[in-house]
């Protein structure tokens, strides 16, 4: 009886080992194919995944430091994290230490938050716009097109050979550094000048 009672002990624990094994190939399978499915760029330094939202992928770019920091002082971050679609188009740190001394210092400052609100959200379009989609429109507007951003003015997009340069109201001009950088909420072109309405 003791050594049924031990040969059932050892299939049951051989079945268990196995069984445990084929758990862990399926999980690991499953998990491979997700992350393959998920294309990522990288921006900043970081993997940006289209899973996550536009806050959640850019608090990881060292290269938006001070745009998430802005955001943050804005009140912006619940907006951004919602469901969108967004499009935005992101300034990098390099974009913000351009401007004259002493501006983004004051823009953080809380009696500047409506100014502040103003800005960033001139670099945001409703809705979901990709590069093809953008680089139809410069070509339906005979090397032209405009798109009203969430702040109520427009943007200016034309090209310069292959890069897309997009115009803010002021005259000033940013290149798209890295165009398509899908969020679960939109997506982001990463610009290397800060627009101002």
């Amino acid at each position: 009886m003791d050594q049924i009672s031990t040969n059932f002990n050892s299939i049951m624990k051989t079945l268990k080992l196995k069984f445990t094994g084929l758990l862990a190939v399926v999980l690991l399978t499953a998990f491979g194919a997700f992350a393959q499915k998920e294309k990522t760029v990288m921006v900043g330094g970081a993997a940006m995944y289209p899973s996550k939202n536009i806050i959640e992928n850019a608090v990881n770019s060292k290269d938006h430091t001070t745009l998430v920091a802005a955001v943050k002082a804005a009140g912006l971050v619940e907006t951004l994290s919602g469901p969108g679609p967004f499009t935005v188009f992101a300034p990098v740190n390099a974009a913000f230490a351009a401007l004259p001394a002493g501006t983004v210092d004051n823009l953080l400052k809380p009696e500047n938050k409506e100014m502040l609100t103003s800005i960033l959200t001139y670099h945001v379009i409703p809705g979901k716009v990709d590069a093809k989609s953008v680089m139809m429109m410069i070509k339906d507007g005979g090397g032209k097109a405009m798109a009203k951003t969430v702040q109520g003015e427009e943007l200016t997009f034309s090209l310069n050979g292959k890069n897309v340069i997009v115009t803010d109201s002021k005259g000033n001009m940013a290149k798209v550094t890295t165009a398509d950088v899908y969020q679960s909420n939109g997506v982001i072109h990463v610009i290397d000048k800060v627009l101002m309405p």
